[in-house]
């Protein structure tokens, strides 16, 4: 595995700013718009209010809705496969988990058990398309952004590692850098991390141009005008 270089500034201001902030920095970095590498649709978040979830992804997908055709004995083996996977990661690591049911999701892989064991192996967060549950008892510190929440586990089972996933349209390679919160995950390509402080810091000052103002008791249309042309001007 390529060691990927992620600043430690950068990496605590990511953990600051929120995943739309960071989709506007991106599109500031490249210098254009049209970045697309997001999820689509409302998602569920585990704990809301917790600082973003950066880190490099661990990939697997995972399937529940029926009975494994393969037997106990190779189910078991790519299970713990996975979690050697899961642990060998770069830090900080994310689980991005595709569940190829989707649609038609019903098992809660992400619950008590898988939350304590992943955040044991050193990693910081989830993303999936499947089923979060034991929503009062899973442990802090290990935010998980999913697509539904449900009881039951199902016939849940580890279909491959490793692999290119699919989470709400956003594609997701092993190690490829992911920001996530409760409005959804980005993956963060490469070649913008050397610009994305920077990108991030403009993204900040170009809305204070019209936030200050707006929240100022004296505001109206006429100052609208004048500072949304100044806004207009440095946004990208």
């Amino acid at each position: 595995m390529t060691k990927k270089t992620l600043p430690d500034d950068l990496l605590e201001l990511l953990r600051l700013v929120d995943t739309p902030t960071v989709c506007n920095a991106i599109e500031v970095a490249q210098g254009k718009r049209g970045f697309n590498r997001f999820t689509r649709g409302t998602m569920q978040h585990s704990k809301p209010n917790d600082p973003a979830v950066v880190g490099f992804a661990r990939t697997a997908r995972i399937s529940g809705l029926a009975p494994p055709s393969e037997t106990k004995d190779v189910i078991s083996t790519r299970r713990m496969s996975y979690f050697k996977s899961m642990a060998a990661g770069q830090a900080p690591a994310v689980a991005v988990i595709e569940d190829v049911d989707y649609p038609n999701c019903i098992a809660g892989w992400w619950g008590e058990v898988h939350v304590a064991v992943h955040k044991g192996l050193g990693m910081i967060g989830a993303v999936t398309n499947g089923v979060m549950r034991d929503l009062d008892v899973i442990d802090d510190g290990f935010p998980v952004l999913a697509g539904s929440v449900g009881p039951s586990h199902g016939y849940v089972h580890v279909v491959d590692v490793g692999t290119q996933v699919n989470i709400f349209g956003m594609r997701v390679n092993e190690d490829e850098l992911i920001h996530a919160d409760r409005h959804g995950s980005i993956v963060i390509p490469n070649d913008v991390i050397p610009k994305l402080k920077s990108a991030i810091e403009k993204v900040v000052e170009n809305e204070a141009i019209v936030l200050g103002p707006a929240r100022a008791p004296d505001f109206n249309i006429d100052k609208l005008e004048v500072v949304w042309a100044a806004f207009e001007a440095a946004r990208t």
